[in-house]
């Protein structure tokens, strides 16, 4: 299986589904995803949170234990590092790659608002001294947030970061065209947004996207799933089939099975 670095720089952007709990991950493994990603919203929610204030931190580590079992690529994130400590940041890291995860996402935005970009340069640093072989996604938070909104200030930012020892950089909220490729031509590492609207996975990645993450959007999506199911059966309309019980009974079966080897 290829490096999660290599997926980076393959021919087609790497396509990356963002699990909430082990049953999600494990079907975005069965559906032969190379690599799966953890949601902070989706995990905050799960646990009855709302996401950011640094919550969503034991849940997290306490996935991440389970799905680094799984033979697919784990990458965690990690909102910002739940601390304004760099080395504290970087103990934890460290603590997931002792898990086996081979990436993060480091924030640079805390409580929904953008940090000093030397406190993000510093938890960057500190982590790629300390798991050398962890993919640092880091994410510039600009436009997600509405603050300092415009390409020139992403730009800056990721430079910096790459210049900390980024491995990548993500711009949520990043979803104009031409601003997708004026921010792909000036970054010198694999670019990650999120899923568009209205762009195909291709189309991004002709744009210079290099990682495509789908978020908190299966998450999201469930939810509505079960409302409309929910909904079908008060209407006394006919619901829609579903992977059966028996199915995802045999994964979890086998997941014990395995994990207790």
């Amino acid at each position: 299986m290829a490096s999660f670095w290599e997926l980076h720089h393959a021919d087609a952007p790497l396509l990356l589904p963002n699990a909430w709990d082990l049953g999600s991950a494990l079907a975005f493994a069965e559906a032969g995803f190379s690599a799966v990603g953890t949601t902070s919203f989706g995990i905050a929610a799960s646990a009855g949170l709302p996401d950011g204030a640094r919550s969503s931190k034991a849940a997290t580590a306490a996935l991440a234990t389970q799905l680094c079992s799984l033979p697919v690529h784990i990458t965690t994130d990690i909102e910002d590092g739940y601390s304004d400590d760099p080395s504290e940041v970087a103990d934890f890291v460290a603590q997931l790659a002792a898990f086996g995860v081979a990436g993060i996402n480091v924030e640079d935005s805390t409580d929904g608002h953008l940090v000093d970009p030397a406190v993000s340069i510093a938890k960057v640093a500190a982590v790629k001294r300390s798991s050398p072989a962890v993919f640092i996604n880091a994410r510039v938070d600009n436009l997600w947030f509405r603050e300092q909104a415009t390409v020139d200030a992403v730009v800056r930012r990721a430079s910096a970061y790459a210049d900390a020892g980024a491995d990548g950089i993500f711009v949520p909220g990043l979803a104009d065209p031409e601003d997708i490729r004026s921010v792909t031509a000036a970054i010198g590492l694999p670019v990650n947004v999120l899923a568009h609207a209205s762009l195909t996975v291709a189309e991004l990645g002709g744009l210079g996207v290099r990682r495509v993450s789908s978020g908190s959007l299966p998450y999201r999506a469930a939810l509505d799933a079960a409302v409309n199911i929910a909904n079908a059966l008060r209407g006394g309309r006919h619901v829609p089939a579903a992977t059966s019980y028996w199915e995802i009974q045999s994964r979890l079966v086998s997941f014990s099975h395995d994990s207790a080897e």
